[in-house]
């Protein structure tokens, strides 16, 4: 009862009709005094105050885009995420104590990894038995009432900036850096993930894959077929690119075998 009188949500008429942050009023108690001898029950007026000033979710429309990894979906809020170019992984909730936004999503049951874009968010379920049908209305619903909130997106936390040419890189390196910044980042953040460089030692590129390109099985592919010919046709001194985890293990291995396992599933199917 005692809640109930602070907080309650207005009606379907003057907001957006669903449960959100911004639709949440507070009821102040207003006493008012004057010289007539009135109860003081009869003194206090009630006043609806809006928690926030405004409803975005009211005009905010979330569409989703498929990514080439089935686990993996890109939804795009029609607003800023970070600036443009800009990416953010995060493949657990521990990474995400940076970002209010990505730690409301990893509550939802389901839910592997975040990834944000400059105009997308890409979120990566646990495995193949999750169902998006029953995911994806939670992470509509979270988005929504975050971005009515007004809390930042990211907080005390830069972007990936792993492809910038620094002042010691060598010529080579500045070269890499570039052809990935202008070639090859902007094609992998269309299908919701990110390439960022690691090294380059005795011709052998090493990357890391983020977002939905991560666990993507056929990812060993757009890395043979897309980056290492690409860097090999401007750049003849890499002699080949490797993928790294976050623990700088190579996995070129692990999903070459997960990307012909998916091959065998599609030959069965077909």
């Amino acid at each position: 009862m005692m809640l109930r009188g602070v907080l309650r949500t207005r009606g379907a008429g003057s907001t957006c009709g669903r449960f959100c942050v911004a639709s949440l009023t507070r009821r102040n108690t207003i006493k008012q005094f004057s010289g007539l001898a009135k109860s003081e029950a009869q003194n206090t007026l009630f006043k609806d105050v809006p928690v926030f000033n405004t409803c975005v979710c009211r005009s905010m429309f979330i569409q989703t885009q498929d990514t080439p990894n089935p686990n993996s979906l890109k939804f795009l809020p029609g607003t800023k995420v970070l600036e443009p170019g800009q990416t953010m992984d995060f493949p657990n909730i521990g990474a995400a104590q940076c970002s209010p936004l990505a730690k409301m999503i990893f509550r939802i049951d389901g839910v592997k990894a975040v990834f944000f874009g400059g105009d997308f968010i890409t979120v990566t379920k646990k495995d193949d038995d999750t169902d998006w049908r029953l995911l994806k209305p939670d992470i509509f619903a979270t988005i929504m009432d975050f971005f009515a909130s007004g809390l930042p997106i990211v907080i005390d936390a830069k972007p990936s900036s792993d492809t910038q040419a620094n002042e010691d890189d060598d010529e080579i390196v500045q070269m890499i850096k570039e052809l990935l910044d202008t070639r090859i980042r902007p094609t992998v953040q269309e299908d919701g993930g990110d390439v960022l460089f690691v090294d380059f030692k005795d011709g052998i590129l090493r990357l890391k894959m983020q977002g939905s390109c991560s666990s993507c099985p056929s990812s060993i592919v757009t890395l043979k077929n897309g980056v290492q010919n690409m860097m090999q046709f401007y750049i003849p001194e890499v002699v080949a690119v490797e993928q790294i985890d976050d623990d700088g293990e190579k996995l070129s291995e692990k999903v070459f075998k997960e990307f012909e396992e998916l091959k065998k599933k599609n030959n069965k199917s077909e």
